[in-house]
């Protein structure tokens, strides 16, 4: 099983930051106003939780452990901070999908016999945060569950992870 222990510290930072960066590439796609962007932050934060609970993967629950610490989450932010410094908001769905191509390959070269599981969580992620608000819609009503834009991100994120299409 591997951990945190299998990982360079900078790498470990970069993977601990893709769930992260899994939300923010589908948040940034078709942003969604406030009540939007709350939900889609509520749906990433939820999904952490149910991969704590229910995932066979130790490294996914390694990974989720240690963003429940104080630790892990200025780690996390580190990386985040780091690869969006300085950028422009056009650019954050952009940066997103090259973090987690570094973090497959992160996991790739580290943790090869749990790197599916983890892209396929991260993956699962974008979808959660994607399903999370009706986009274009008014107040909530009408819309569609999943945008173009996001269905793209998906395809992104897949496509950045070294994943079949879903």
């Amino acid at each position: 099983m591997a951990d945190k222990t299998a990982f360079p510290a900078g790498e470990w930072n970069e993977v601990l930051a893709g769930p992260l960066m899994a939300a923010m590439a589908v948040s940034a796609a078709d942003p969604s106003g406030l009540l939007g962007l709350l939900k889609e932050n509520f749906a990433s934060a939820k999904a952490l939780m149910t991969a704590k609970q229910t995932s066979t993967s130790g490294l996914i629950k390694a990974i989720v452990a240690d963003l429940e610490t104080a630790e892990g989450r200025a780690a996390a932010r580190g990386a985040v901070e780091a690869r969006f410094s300085g950028a422009p908001g056009n650019e954050i769905k952009m940066r997103s999908i090259d973090a987690l191509r570094y973090v497959a390959a992160a996991l790739d070269k580290n943790a090869p016999d749990e790197s599916a599981a983890v892209k396929a969580w991260l993956h699962d992620i974008g979808e959660t945060v994607a399903e999370a608000s009706s986009e274009g819609g008014f107040f909530g009503f009408g819309g569609v569950t999943v945008s173009d834009a996001e269905k793209a991100s998906l395809a992104e994120i897949n496509d950045a992870l070294g994943r079949a299409s879903a």
